[in-house]
């Protein structure tokens, strides 16, 4: 995979996960559902050259991971869960960059749903304790 600052963005858009997510106490026992968009940089002109998905990001794969870690996840706070699915991207897809949205539908009564918006770098891995703790269910708990 080829990634450049050519400018050229991938996304994955409505990225729906159930998942242990609240801090009210009924939460803490039912599983809801989140959504997620990101947005990736990578370089587009060697996947059109060779027309292999080997020459650009395997979304499928990076859909795969996002999906079994946040189902295994347990967070209290909606910006703890982008926070670390942001650094598990960055970290296991070797990326510079990401834009990622997260949306909890139905949080607040009236309102069609409640999330945050995040931008992570390469920077944001620096001596992170938190990043040992991308593999799997780890961070379970935590806020």
């Amino acid at each position: 995979m080829t990634i450049s600052s050519s400018g050229d963005v991938l996304f994955l858009r409505g990225l729906s996960v159930e998942c242990i997510i609240g801090f009210i106490e009924w939460e803490r026992h039912v599983k809801q559902r989140v959504v997620i968009d990101l947005e990736l940089p990578v370089d587009c002109r060697g996947a059109a050259a060779t027309d292999e998905v080997a020459s650009t990001l395997d979304y499928k794969r990076l859909a795969k991971r996002v999906i079994a870690f946040v189902e295994a996840s347990e967070f209290k706070l909606v910006e703890t869960l982008a926070h670390r699915v942001a650094l598990l991207v960055l970290e296991e897809f070797d990326l510079p960059w990401i834009r990622l949205t997260l949306n909890k539908p139905g949080a607040i009564r009236s309102s069609r749903d409640v999330g945050v918006s995040i931008e992570r770098s390469r920077a944001d891995l620096a001596g992170r304790a938190d990043v040992a703790n991308l593999g799997g269910p780890a961070g379970k708990g935590q806020a």
